[in-house]
Formats: C-alpha cells, sequence, structure tokens
C-alpha cells in the first residue's frame, strides 16, 4: 500500500495533469455502447452493426432533429470498433465496418456541427476483446487520435491491473496535451477501485480527467437506475464536493428512448441525472425514437439546469418513510432544482410540505416552475403550504428562482 501511495505522488509531482480546458459544463450527446453493445454482424444487421454507417446515421439525427442545437454535441464511439494494429503498431479500425476511416467519421461529425468520440481500454485488451492500449503504447496512441482529430477519449480499465491503472491513467492525461488537440478525457478508473477513498483519489482524479466513472455499467432497466442512485446518495458527502466546472461524477448512460423504463421511470432518470449535474449522453436509436421520449431528452428548462454555470451536483436532503425522497441543486442567480421523486409502486403521492420544511430560510418570495408541464406556481415563501402529487416510479420537478421585487 505504502508504494502505491508513493507512486500516486510521484505522478502528481511530475504535473501530469489535464489541462484542456474543456467540458466546463457536464457533456451531452450520444454513445453506442448501451443500445448498440458489440454488434458486429453487419451481414445479418446492416443497420445496428457498430460500423461507420450506424454514427453516420446517427450524426445526421443529431443534426437534424434538433439534439445538436440543444447541446447533444458529442458523437462517441464505444467498444469494438478496432480493427488490431498495423506493422508499426498503430490502432487501425475494421476495415470492413469502418471502410473510410476514423478520421474520416471525425470529419462528417464536424462538419455537422458535432464532435467525436473515441473509446480504448488502459488494459492488454478492451472489455470486448480488442487490443487495449498497454502502457507502452500510451503516446502513440494518444497521437493517432488526435491526429484523426478525435474531440473526446472514453478510456476503459478491463484487463488491467491496479498498478498499471495509477500509472496508465496519468500517462493518458499527459500524452492527449502533449498532441496540442483539446481531447476530453472520461476516465473509467474509480469504477475498477470501488469508486471511494482510499483507494480512489478524487483530487488527482480531478486533475486529469474531465469526467469518470464511479460505478458499474447501467443496465436496461429501472432496477439499475435505482442501484445506481442508491450508490451516489449513500456516498453523496464524498462525491458531491469532488464535482464541477471541467470535471464530474459519471453515473453512465440515459436509458430513455430503449426498453426497460417506464414513461415517469424515463422522467424521473431524467429528472435525476440533471440534478445530479451528470453527463448528459443518450443511448439509444435515434432514428426510431418516440416523440414522447423526444420531449424527455429534449426538454430545453431540464437542459438549462442540468449546464447550468455553477456546476454544483445536487444532492437528496430528505427521505420519508412514504418512500418519497427529495433533491436538491443551487443553481446561478439564487434559484434551485427541486426533485420530488416517488419510489412508491401503488398510486399517486400526495407530498405536502414547505419551503420552510426543506430547510430553506430565506425571506424571498419565491416562483416554481414545473420542469415538465411548465405550470407556474406563485407566491412561495417560506412558510408557504404546497402540495405536489407525484406518480409511482415518477417525479415532480421544479426550477425555483427568487421573485425580482
Amino acid at each position: 500500500m505504502l508504494w502505491k501511495t508513493v507512486l500516486l505522488l510521484a505522478l502528481v509531482d511530475q504535473v501530469l495533469v489535464l489541462e484542456n480546458g474543456l467540458l466546463q459544463k457536464p457533456p451531452m450527446g450520444w454513445l453506442s455502447w448501451e443500445r448498440f453493445r458489440c454488434n458486429i454482424d453487419c451481414d445479418q444487421d446492416p443497420k445496428n452493426c457498430i460500423s461507420e454507417r450506424l454514427f453516420i446515421e446517427m450524426a445526421d439525427r443529431l443534426a437534424q432533429d434538433g439534439w445538436r442545437d440543444l447541446g447533444y454535441v458529442y458523437l462517441n464511439i464505444d467498444d469494438c470498433w478496432i480493427g488490431g494494429r498495423d506493422a508499426k503498431g498503430y490502432l487501425v479500425p475494421n476495415r470492413k465496418r469502418f471502410p473510410n476511416g476514423i478520421a474520416f467519421l471525425a470529419d462528417y461529425a464536424h462538419s455537422l456541427g458535432l464532435k467525436l468520440g473515441i473509446y480504448e481500454d488502459i488494459g492488454n485488451f478492451t472489455c470486448m476483446g480488442y487490443p487495449g492500449t498497454t502502457l507502452d503504447r500510451v503516446v502513440q496512441d494518444a497521437q493517432t487520435f488526435a491526429e484523426w482529430k478525435v474531440d473526446m477519449l472514453k478510456l476503459d480499465g478491463c484487463f488491467s491491473t491496479p498498478e498499471e491503472r495509477a500509472k496508465g491513467y496519468p500517462m493518458m492525461a499527459a500524452a492527449l496535451n502533449a498532441t496540442g488537440r483539446p481531447i476530453a478525457f472520461s476516465c473509467s478508473w474509480p469504477a475498477y477501485e470501488g469508486g471511494l477513498p482510499p483507494k480512489v483519489n478524487y483530487s488527482l482524479l480531478s486533475e486529469i480527467c474531465n469526467l469518470w466513472r464511479n460505478y458499474g455499467d447501467i443496465q436496461d432497466s429501472w432496477r439499475s437506475v435505482l442501484s445506481i442512485l442508491d450508490w451516489f446518495v449513500d456516498h453523496q458527502d464524498v462525491l458531491q464536493p469532488v464535482a464541477g466546472p471541467g470535471h464530474w461524477n459519471d453515473p453512465d448512460m440515459l436509458l430513455i428512448g430503449n426498453f426497460g423504463l417506464s414513461f415517469e421511470q424515463a422522467q424521473a432518470q431524467m429528472a435525476l441525472w440533471t440534478v445530479l449535474a451528470a453527463p448528459l449522453f443518450m443511448s439509444t436509436d435515434l432514428r426510431t425514437i418516440s416523440a414522447q421520449n423526444m420531449d424527455i431528452l429534449q426538454n430545453s428548462l431540464m437542459i438549462k439546469i442540468n449546464q447550468d454555470p455553477l456546476g454544483i451536483q445536487g444532492y437528496r436532503i430528505l427521505k420519508l418513510k412514504s418512500h418519497i425522497e427529495v433533491y436538491l441543486r443551487p443553481l446561478v442567480n439564487d434559484a434551485y432544482a427541486l426533485v420530488f421523486f416517488s419510489r412508491r409502486t401503488d398510486m399517486p403521492y400526495r407530498f405536502h410540505s414547505s419551503l420552510a420544511q426543506l430547510n430553506f430560510t430565506s425571506s424571498r418570495l419565491y416562483e416554481a416552475q414545473d420542469v415538465y408541464t411548465g405550470g407556474v406556481i406563485s407566491g412561495l415563501q417560506a412558510e408557504t403550504v404546497f402540495t405536489v402529487i407525484i406518480n409511482p416510479s415518477g417525479v415532480v420537478m421544479w426550477y425555483l428562482y427568487p421573485v425580482r421585487m
């Protein structure tokens, strides 16, 4: 344990920090993994396999269907794109599925006002068994990504040792810096170390990573959403202070538009991820997504809250025996986001409270806009009793702001 600590301190002394100035707000975009996984069967399933065609079609949808203009600008390739390494050791994409190469995709994304993300792994192999970025390949691979004009790197940790991760993630941060190209850095490091101190040094992480996965992969189910939420809440005293502009906790992808969530649960995940100042990475088929799910993901007030310039991660402030919870996120201009969340599975619940009962002590007058319905509640003072009706597995979300007299 002592020598590991010495190693980490040595790395810090070398100033291996990510000085890119990127992601001052949580990143937004699309990521292939949850919906399309490692489908490489382009003969039987050409529309849904991990291929150039898939990413071009998703880029078109991001640009043409309003996503880009709302901030969903990252088009992120996940695992299973790699074809191997050439004779000089350089990464190459699968030639059949990516015939024009990754640089072509980057240029295509940029032509539409989008950014391209890529995936690799600090171990011997990626999680699905493709060539990884071993320590002797870090600099070479960083230069390759820069030459391809990639805008984000997600670096996973499968098939790696704790020692390789402790050395490799800071090395990659330094290597990305050295390319001269601004490349946002998404680290999976803490997820492989249990997500918590002392094994995870969040002070170091905030210096070398723009965002990081803390916990296990999300799956397409409400149970998975709740397991991630529970972990974040159980450890919010550790996690909440370390998030902020340029460095974010990442509870993983949005499931909205897939198969595992009801309408209420989809609204709940969007609201809870927003109050947690989480990256908003959709992983669904944008070619077939329903209008109802588009409305959730394209809610402009929700996005405004997620992208609040203060960058403060919200936290749970109340948990009741009735299975009702309240979350709070401070926002710019003395505003707040409030999420009233029901874990009940029986019937809508009438929750009575006041701002004073939620520990608001200000004498100011507030208005609350319902983020989903648009309705406004006026004349809220600290002692004003209000009622919100929360559906099972659902939320009511308020944008609470002071009335300017």
